[in-house]
C-alpha cells in the first residue's frame, strides 16, 4: 500500500521553483503512482510559468508550458498528501496560516539535506539554470526516499 497519493510541490507564486520541480519528479521513475502537482502561496490570479524557468525545462528536455499557477488552500491537506515548500519561511507560513497542516516538510528537509530552494525571479536565464541543477539534484534524492518509503510499507 503507497503512503501518498499526491505530492504539492509549494512555493511563493507558482510560476518558477515549484513548477520546475513538478517538470523534473514528473519525469522520474517512482515505484508507485503519485499525483505530482504545484501551488504557490501568493496567487492573485493565475499565471504561466516564468518564460525563463520554461526555457531552462526546454533546454533539458522537460515542459510546463501549460502550466498556470493555482493557489495552495486549506483543501489541499489530507492525510494522503504530502507537501514539500521550496524553503523554510514558506513551510512557517503554512504553519502559521493553516491550523493542523500535517505531511508538511520543505524539499530538503524530507530528503535530510540541508538548504532551501533559492527562488531565481528577477534573475538571469543563468540563475534559473543552477535553480534546476540544484532542484535536480534534489529531486532525485527525494525520488531515493519516495521509492525506500515504498519498499517499506
Amino acid at each position: 500500500m503507497k503512503r501518498y497519493d499526491k505530492l504539492i510541490f509549494v512555493s511563493g507564486s507558482d510560476t518558477s521553483t515549484s513548477p520546475m520541480a513538478e517538470a523534473i519528479l514528473q519525469s522520474k521513475y517512482l515505484l508507485e503512482d503519485i499525483l505530482i502537482d504545484s501551488k504557490g502561496l501568493v496567487v492573485l490570479f493565475p499565471e504561466p510559468i516564468n518564460p525563463k524557468a520554461e526555457a531552462v525545462l526546454a533546454s533539458n528536455g522537460l515542459s510546463m508550458k501549460d502550466h498556470t499557477s493555482e493557489p495552495f488552500g486549506k483543501e489541499d491537506f489530507d492525510d494522503r498528501t504530502l507537501i514539500l515548500t521550496m524553503d523554510y519561511a514558506q513551510k512557517e507560513r503554512i504553519l502559521k496560516d493553516f491550523e493542523g497542516a500535517k505531511n508538511l516538510y520543505t524539499l530538503t528537509e524530507y530528503i535530510r539535506e540541508d538548504g532551501d530552494v533559492q527562488d531565481p525571479y528577477g534573475g538571469t536565464l543563468s540563475d534559473y539554470g543552477q535553480c534546476f541543477e540544484q532542484l535536480m539534484e534534489w529531486i532525485n534524492r527525494l525520488v531515493v526516499v519516495l521509492n525506500e518509503e515504498e519498499l517499506m510499507l
